[in-house]
């Protein structure tokens, strides 16, 4: 059987008969690598008439989804809710998970402690490619796993480790990681996309037939995507992110797709010595050293997924010796608070245009939604004022470019996150208050409708301006 030569992208999969220095498909620089394949045009048409054939001959029936004999998906606990709360309630029989971050994030530290707490009983496989057994065991001990029905593989070739997941019938499969796995039909190397893509279709085979779950790891590329063919993503039920800042405690688990549960839900963990710990109650422990009287700080009502947090975020606006400012974002998109500066210098006559501007969320955590939009230009005017909000104050509200302030989703919700932690003063768009039906004792609804109205949060007996 002939074979040719073809260049893949590592990023994104695109296919060339040349080498070429840029991929034309993701503007990536030398990621065409090249890969042998075989020439099965011929056998591959052979075999497609073949299956027309055999399809042509037999009958197919389409079946009502009102029918009671349709098969029950059933889902399983993994003992872990903030993981089972990323994934829509646990896992389900025969999906296939896709979990990425970055190196030493803890996606091993939290795959072997879902092991030692999933409740279905039976045996649990964790295969390796990238530690020996020993080394998984040493981690084990570390987190204080015994793990009498965890069996370890520590082996990355897939036909070999399928096989012995047959044998064994595991009640969950673990892969760490897809990149490393190869099949040996294949000529190319591992974590090669042909690599990636045969041996992924082979773990889903293995799911959708046995029932069994299957999670596997996925290495990410420097600009933070998950290595190897998009195509990957469409493959596999569940894709999720483990995302935070190694030098913080906290870290999120991000649900990107999900085709049993509610996308961009998270789950939350802090790292300690003994592993990582599941944080119920996010919002209380973002704001534990919330400075007070400080100017440039502000807290703010945010949604991730199903729910609610109160974040802290701060702001520092400083005069610059350099001829342009410097502009530095960290938990919220740079583009984002570019836009928030231009529209409070255009329509409140700030200069922030000679001053230095950084923004920061704390506790490692990010910002996605527009509703923090009002509390960042609450925080910058605070900043460039040097004049503190009130601490019993949170802001809800995304900013229009003509400065107007409109209305968020699911506004109840932060409205009484905000009054279980303590908080006082609520402001939010004008519009929202039309829209609530039930407001919490003891809270003060601020109504405003521009960012106008927000200079009279600083302003002493409500006046315009202070």
């Amino acid at each position: 059987m002939a074979s040719k030569t073809i260049y893949v992208c590592s990023e994104c999969g695109y296919k060339s008969i040349k080498w070429l220095g840029k991929c034309p498909n993701c503007s990536s620089w030398n990621t065409l690598s090249e890969e042998e394949i075989e020439d099965t045009v011929s056998e591959s048409k052979n075999s497609m008439r073949k299956s027309m054939l055999t399809r042509a001959g037999s009958e197919v029936e389409a079946i009502a989804l009102s029918e009671n004999d349709l098969p029950d998906y059933l889902r399983e606990k993994t003992g872990c809710a903030e993981f089972d709360r990323v994934l829509g309630g646990g896992l389900v029989n025969g999906s296939v998970v896709l979990i990425s971050g970055e190196p030493g994030i803890g996606k091993s530290t939290l795959l072997l402690q879902i092991c030692s707490s999933y409740n279905a009983e039976g045996n649990i496989l964790y295969v390796s490619g990238e530690e020996s057994a020993a080394q998984i065991s040493l981690r084990a001990k570390r987190l204080g796993i015994k793990g009498q029905d965890i069996y370890v593989l520590s082996e990355t070739n897939t036909p070999k480790i399928l096989e012995k997941a047959k044998s064994l019938s595991p009640k969950l499969l673990i892969v760490d990681s897809i990149q490393t796995m190869y099949h040996t039909e294949s000529n190319t190397i591992p974590g090669s996309v042909t690599q990636i893509r045969e041996c992924a279709s082979m773990y889903i085979n293995f799911a959708k037939t046995s029932g069994v779950p299957v999670i596997l790891v996925g290495h990410v590329t420097k600009e933070g995507s998950i290595a190897g063919p998009k195509v990957l993503e469409h493959m596999v039920d569940t894709v999720l992110y483990f995302e935070g800042d190694r030098s913080q405690g906290f870290r999120l688990i991000r649900a990107m797709k999900n085709r049993f549960g509610p996308t961009n839900e998270i789950g939350v963990f802090e790292m300690t010595d003994s592993g990582l710990k599941e944080m119920p109650n996010p919002s209380s422990l973002l704001l534990s050293d919330r400075p007070g009287n400080v100017s440039g700080n502000c807290a703010i009502a945010i949604i991730e997924g199903t729910r609610p947090l109160i974040a802290e975020i701060q702001a520092l606006v400083t005069p610059t010796i350099f001829p342009s400012p410097k502009r530095m974002s960290t938990g919220t998109d740079y583009n984002r608070l570019a836009l928030i500066l231009a529209v409070l210098e255009k329509r409140l006559g700030l200069r922030f245009s000679i001053n230095d501007v950084y923004l920061n969320v704390v506790g490692g955590i990010r910002i996605e939604e527009t509703a923090s939009d009002t509390g960042t230009a609450l925080a910058l005017i605070s900043s460039i004022r040097d004049i503190p909000v009130p601490e019993d104050l949170v802001c809800m509200g995304e900013l229009g470019l003509s400065g107007e302030i409109r209305a968020v989703s699911r506004a109840e919700d932060r409205v009484a996150e905000a009054k279980r932690l303590g908080f006082k003063k609520v402001v939010l768009p004008k519009r929202n208050i039309k829209l609530l039906h039930k407001v919490p004792d003891g809270i003060e609804l601020i109504p405003v409708a521009n960012i106008f109205e927000l200079l009279k949060l600083f302003a002493p007996n409500g006046g315009e301006k202070c």
